[in-house]
């Protein structure tokens, strides 16, 4: 049981500092420091791994505005964060 108790703990302590090492650069924040505020209506985080950056978008309009809009967006990610995000991928989805 406490074997179990310490792989909790442990786990905890990582998504914090994970959480901590990101700061500002959380997903969402970098979200609304990319996206105007139209197209922000229209896009939501999907998740953060390895690299990948996942968005999920209202509309297969938007869906490819923000393709187009692909590559200028990895340079102001390269330019405006320390997270290092090598690729960003839209998918169609429910945006809330």
């Amino acid at each position: 049981m406490e074997a179990i108790k310490e792989i909790v703990y442990k786990v905890i302590q990582d998504w914090a500092a994970k959480k901590k090492e990101l700061g500002h650069d959380s997903p969402q924040a970098l979200c609304e420091r990319l996206f105007t505020k139209q197209e922000l209506g229209h896009v939501q985080f999907g998740y953060l791994k390895k690299g990948t950056l996942s968005l999920r978008v209202d509309s297969s309009a938007w869906l490819y505005h923000l393709s187009l809009k692909k590559a200028d967006l990895l340079a102001k990610l390269h330019h405006k964060s320390k997270t290092v995000i090598q690729d960003i991928r839209f998918y169609l989805g429910k945006v809330q």
